[in-house]
């Protein structure tokens, strides 16, 4: 199915079964460059904060794509067919500072249309973002004790908003305004 521009308004997505499920692709760097890496995300949030809409990732410390994200302002995130759940399961357990994961994976990168993060010719969804917060989490802010047993080795993630710049998917991810 063709990718085609979706407009912020029209954009539809359950994101739950998105994140939880099928996984995404967290992307930072500059494709021009060639100095980016990627991770597989399965938690985050989609919404509209500050007027803005809005991705929310989180990443811990430890991850190489860490560093990409702090020493760039863009990202992407995309999601795949159910046919790349074992490129996804790949890109989420092999580290970029070991090799070149993504040819690995049979993965193309390719060039964004608004920012300099790529994204990947496979995608069945592009999300564009520009990074516009950030936030250490705060284990005394954890209402839920059961939230610490994700953090064993106290690698608490890092939380970024990305309001999206851009949105290139197949029309599953668009439906018509109400």
């Amino acid at each position: 199915m063709p990718l085609i521009n979706i407009d912020v308004n029209t954009f539809c997505v359950n994101p739950i079964h998105l994140l939880a499920n099928k996984w995404m692709l967290l992307t930072a760097g500059d494709f021009q460059k060639q100095a980016f890496n990627t991770m597989t995300i399965a938690w985050g949030s989609f919404g509209f904060m500050w007027n803005k809409p809005f991705v929310q990732v989180v990443v811990r410390p430890t991850r190489y794509t860490h560093r990409f994200m702090e020493e760039y302002d863009t990202f992407t995130v995309c999601a795949f067919p159910a046919q790349y759940q074992d490129v996804l399961q790949l890109l989420g357990s092999k580290s970029g500072r070991d090799g070149n994961k993504i040819a690995e994976a049979g993965l193309h990168p390719i060039a964004s249309s608004k920012v300099a993060a790529p994204a990947f010719a496979e995608a069945e969804l592009i999300l564009e973002c520009q990074k516009i917060y950030w936030q250490d989490f705060d284990p005394a802010h954890f209402i839920d004790p059961g939230i610490q047993k994700n953090y064993p080795t106290k690698d608490y993630h890092r939380v970024y908003f990305g309001e999206i710049l851009g949105i290139i998917g197949n029309e599953n991810f668009s439906q018509k305004p109400d």
